[in-house]
């Protein structure tokens, strides 16, 4: 008779651990769910890329209509600006592909001939670094045009590019060096 007695005891115990775990198994799709929040982040990155290609468009066809009346110090400066512009828009595609392959959801492109390669490896280490790179090939732009218009640059200002170019470079070197103590770490 205590089995009996025992059984009904239990099953209020065991029905409120199933409850529970329902909830939480409701909650976790949810909390993975909410990956797709972060979607329209990466369209209007989308959008800031269309932005940027326009600024490029604009730039180029001011230095082809005024190729003839601009010193060669002056059309440098403004291929300098196009690359700068360029190096930007490669910036906001690797955190568009990379982030959204990363953080929301994989890209369907097994097959595709225009795949990119490092699209197999990235892993939120990986972008960090790409975009620590990134930010110094466009701080080191930023610079140059500096030091080729350095007659028209305020002396203070170039020494703040220099310690922020800097920065950005000793950020990098430590941003590779704990990922490359991290992979380590994985292989062990």
């Amino acid at each position: 008779m205590s089995s009996e007695h025992s059984s009904p005891s239990h099953q209020p115990k065991a029905a409120n651990r199933t409850a529970v775990a329902h909830i939480e198994h409701v909650f976790e799709i949810v909390v993975f769910a909410s990956r797709w929040i972060q979607a329209p982040l990466y369209g209007g990155l989308i959008i800031a890329e269309l932005l940027y290609a326009y600024k490029f468009l604009v730039e180029l066809w001011e230095m082809v209509r005024h190729i003839n009346q601009q010193e060669e110090t002056i059309f440098m400066l403004g291929v300098l600006g196009l690359i700068d512009v360029t190096m930007v828009a490669n910036l906001l595609t690797m955190v568009i592909i990379g982030g959204y392959a990363t953080f929301v959801s994989k890209l369907d492109l097994e097959g595709h001939p225009d795949r990119p390669d490092w699209l197999t490896h990235i892993d939120p280490g990986t972008i960090k670094i790409k975009l620590a790179a990134s930010l110094i090939g466009i701080s080191s732009i930023h610079l140059l045009k500096s030091f080729v218009n350095i007659h028209n640059e305020n002396y203070d200002d170039i020494k703040w590019k220099i310690f922020i170019h800097i920065t950005f470079l000793g950020s990098a070197i430590l941003l590779a060096w704990t990922d490359k103590i991290m992979q380590r770490d994985k292989k062990h």
